[in-house]
C-alpha cells in the first residue's frame, strides 16, 4: 500500500479523464495526500474499478466517480451539477481529459470532436464550477495542454474544420493551444480572487492515448513507446500544480517538468485569447 500523507486533508478535488494514464496517477496521488477525490470517466465498470484500485493502493476511502462523456455539453452540465450536489465544495479542478482522432468526427452537439472534447469541455466545466471554486479559496485550476501547441494557431474562420484537409495532429495542436490561451485569459479574469489557473506540458507519455483510433495508431504508439516517459513521470507536473505550496499564488503560467516556461508566441495574443473566450461562450451557450 502506498504511504499516505495529510497535506491535502480537507481538500476536494475533481479530475477528468482519470480512468487511465496520467489522469489516473494524478487522482491516485491526490488521494494519497489525503484529498477527497472525484474522478470523471465514461465507463461505469472501468470507473468503479479505478476507484477501488486507488482505495486499495492508498488506503483512502474518500474516492468516488462521476460518469460523463465530456464531448457532450449536456453531459458536462450534468456532471457539474452532480458534483455540486454530492460535494458542495471544490478546491482543485484538474482538466485532464483529452484525445486525438485520425478522422473528423462530430459530437452529439454537431461540433468537431477534438475541439469539443479538448477545449470546449474544460472551458464549460470550469465556468460551471467557478462559483464553487471562488467560494472555497484558496483553489486551483490545472489544465493539461501539450508542447504540440507549438506552431499552431486558432483557425477562427474554420473552427469546425469543415473546409480543407483534416489533419488529426494539426487539429490536436490547435486544441492544446486553446487550452493555454484559455488558461491565460482565465487567470486574468480570476486575478485577486484566490483561485489560480495554470497549464502544463506533461511530456510524451507512454499511455493509451490515441489508441482509440484503430490498429494503425496503436502500432505507431507502440513503436514510439521506448521514447516515452511513464505515466508516473507524466503526472508529476499536474500533481505539483495541484498540491505544492510553492505555486499556491502562481497563476497564468505554462509549466514543463514542474517549472514555468514560455509557451508559443501565438499563445500570448490577448486579442485572440479574448476572441476564443467569446466564441467558446457562444458555442457552449454561456454567452
Amino acid at each position: 500500500m502506498q504511504q499516505r500523507s495529510n497535506e491535502m486533508d480537507g481538500r476536494i478535488c475533481l479530475v477528468t479523464g482519470a480512468t487511465d494514464g496520467i489522469g489516473l496517477v494524478t487522482a491516485r496521488e491526490l488521494a494519497a495526500r489525503g484529498a477527497t477525490v472525484a474522478i470523471v470517466g465514461r465507463s461505469e465498470t472501468k470507473s468503479r474499478a479505478v476507484v477501488e484500485s486507488i482505495r486499495q493502493q492508498t488506503g483512502a476511502t474518500e474516492v468516488d466517480y462521476l460518469l460523463a462523456d465530456l464531448s457532450s455539453q449536456a453531459a458536462v452540465r450534468g456532471v457539474a451539477e452532480a458534483f455540486r450536489r454530492r460535494y458542495g465544495a471544490l478546491h482543485v479542478l484538474v482538466n485532464n481529459a483529452g484525445a486525438v482522432f485520425t478522422r473528423r468526427q462530430q459530437t452529439v452537439d454537431g461540433l468537431e470532436m477534438t475541439f469539443a472534447l479538448n477545449h470546449l469541455a474544460p472551458f464549460l466545466l470550469t465556468n460551471l464550477l467557478l462559483d464553487t471554486l471562488r467560494a472555497n479559496t484558496p483553489a486551483r485550476i490545472v489544465t493539461v495542454a501539450s508542447m504540440a501547441h507549438q506552431g499552431a494557431s486558432i483557425p477562427f474562420d474554420n473552427l469546425q474544420h469543415t473546409q480543407g484537409r483534416y489533419s488529426a495532429f494539426g487539429v490536436y495542436g490547435e486544441t492544446k493551444l486553446a487550452n493555454i490561451m484559455f488558461t491565460y485569459e482565465l487567470a486574468r479574469r480570476l486575478a485577486g480572487s484566490g483561485v489560480t489557473a495554470n497549464t502544463l506540458h506533461p511530456g510524451f507519455v507512454g499511455s493509451n492515448f490515441a489508441r482509440n483510433n484503430g490498429l494503425g495508431m496503436t502500432i505507431a504508439m507502440t513503436i514510439a513507446r521506448p521514447f516515452a516517459i511513464n505515466t508516473e513521470r507524466g503526472a508529476q507536473t499536474s500533481v505539483y500544480l495541484a498540491t505544492s505550496p510553492d505555486v499556491e499564488t502562481v497563476s497564468g503560467e505554462y509549466f514543463d517538468k514542474r517549472r514555468p516556461i514560455r509557451s508559443s508566441k501565438e499563445s500570448y495574443d490577448q486579442a485572440a485569447q479574448q476572441r476564443l473566450w467569446s466564441v467558446s461562450e457562444q458555442l457552449t451557450g454561456l454567452a
